[in-house]
């Protein structure tokens, strides 16, 4: 299920503050346990002190069972209490159910108590003056929180207590108000985050739109005003495809119309020979016709043959794997094909060179443009010439691969041209389509090599030249 980057991001950020505030209120809970625990028993002492200093002089003078009498008469709650102006109780606060003192003297005469405080001691142990201060005693079925004061003389003890479970209503409530507005507050910041993805995403969705309304032929780059950083390499990236497709569908359509004009010429010729066969009641024009017709088909399949590999080249610029090879092997094998088209014009072709060097690049290419280079120069050398292959180290331990022949050279104006597609040279009458080149200067490109074309110091031929500036050391091929 693919899920969208604007419900994945909402996802992501609710699940991260669902997160950082579960934490906060976790630790925020704890923080005001403790200190709502520190407050009670900071409140506890106090009250104690307060008794000691009200009290205690009023004992002294056999008060005692006045204020007794008085504690006794106070109105007391009933089980629910009723509730008076402004959400207070008619007598007091319902917590006062829950707290208690007492008045101890010689550590077994109760003089005074609360209410709501039980007639044995709130903490037995205090009874003793070396057990004072704060303990935690269960009295009922309630666990109380008690405060034991004794006074200068260890006559009379004081102890206020109260109810854990006071406390604990207390925290629960501090904890409500801190999650309550946090649960309101998450849906409504779910529905902010939401319309401010929505709208942080409006430039992705513009050029979406700008990418989706365009016409498949129409390949310009994207002008979709100022964009954030983020959405800025993407466009880049658009653009950049946009230009590559252009520059591949305006090579295409370059291709296109050559090759129908290339082809035009060679169907016609062989029309013209296959009626001239048809209409001819002379056994030697019709078998001349013939023959013409078949040197003509071979002529036509091997354009079609250059014109295939020409475009199965274009678009593999960025798949080619590179490998070691060793360059002199693959030429000989490369030249024991072409031995008998030379043989037919009584041409000398001879390998020569260093035998162990070793080339990056990829082996079925680099077979084409070695096959390319020596078939042109077979076919445009005379009968009874040579073909030289030489393989040896060139300047910065790079490898040359040259190949000379002893044909008519060319005009060093036409040296850049020649490497276009279907370009021949006027006047000149050798049979070809003039893609041989044109392949070689493509692989080599896809192959990082170097060709250079230039002719022999004797005016007698041609030499054409492949660089490998990353060869590989003849060390390394004693492995291989």
């Amino acid at each position: 299920m693919i899920i969208s980057i604007r419900r994945r991001l909402l996802a992501n950020l609710l699940l991260t503050i669902i997160l950082v505030s579960t934490t906060a209120l976790y630790l925020s809970y704890v923080d005001s346990r403790q200190e709502v625990q520190e407050l009670f028993d900071a409140q506890l002492a106090q009250s104690a002190r307060v008794l000691h200093a009200l009290v205690l002089p009023e004992l002294e003078l056999q008060h005692g069972d006045e204020a007794q009498t008085a504690l006794d008469h106070f109105p007391r709650f009933k089980n629910k209490p009723v509730k008076g102006m402004h959400g207070k109780m008619a007598f007091g606060h319902e917590y006062e159910r829950k707290l208690a003192f007492q008045v101890w003297r010689n550590n077994k005469t109760l003089l005074l108590r609360s209410v709501s405080s039980p007639e044995k001691a709130l903490s037995i142990d205090a009874l003793n003056p070396k057990n004072r201060g704060f303990s935690d005693e269960k009295s009922g079925d309630y666990l109380w929180r008690v405060f034991s004061l004794w006074d200068e003389t260890d006559t009379y003890l004081i102890q206020v207590g109260e109810r854990y479970d006071v406390r604990d209503e207390l925290i629960t409530n501090i904890s409500n108000r801190l999650i309550t507005p946090s649960l309101i507050a998450l849906p409504i910041l779910g529905i902010l985050i939401w319309v401010g993805i929505g709208r942080g995403m409006q430039p992705l969705q513009k050029v979406a739109k700008e990418v989706a309304k365009r016409d498949p032929a129409y390949l310009e780059m994207m002008d979709v005003g100022p964009v954030p950083d983020e959405i800025k390499p993407l466009v880049t990236s658009l653009n950049g495809l946009f230009k590559q497709l252009r520059a591949a569908f305006e090579k295409e359509r370059q291709f296109t119309d050559d090759a129908a004009h290339e082809l035009r010429t060679p169907l016609a010729a062989l029309k013209t020979q296959a009626q001239v066969a048809l209409r001819s009641n002379d056994d030697l024009e019709r078998t001349a016709a013939l023959e013409k017709l078949l040197g003509g088909v071979d002529r036509a399949s091997h354009l079609v043959g250059q014109m295939l590999t020409l475009a199965r080249l274009d678009p593999n610029a960025g798949t080619i794997q590179r490998q070691r090879i060793n360059i002199h092997k693959l030429a000989a094998e490369v030249v024991a094909q072409l031995v008998p088209k030379a043989i037919k014009k009584h041409i000398n072709v001879e390998l020569t060179g260093q035998e162990n060097l070793m080339v990056f690049a990829e082996p079925l290419s680099l077979s084409v443009l070695i096959r390319n280079l020596v078939e042109n120069a077979v076919v445009y050398t005379p009968e009874g010439g040579e073909i030289i292959l030489k393989i040896d180290r060139a300047i910065a331990d790079s490898v040359m691969l040259s190949v000379t022949d002893t044909g008519p050279g060319i005009d060093e104006k036409l040296t850049r041209r020649v490497f276009d597609r279907f370009f021949r040279v006027l006047g000149n009458r050798t049979s070809g389509c003039g893609l041989g080149l044109s392949i070689v200067k493509r692989i080599a490109v896809l192959n990082q090599l170097r060709v250079e074309l230039k002719n022999r110091m004797d005016g007698q031929g041609l030499v054409a030249t492949v660089y490998f500036e990353h060869s590989v050391s003849d060390k390394l091929s004693v492995n291989n």
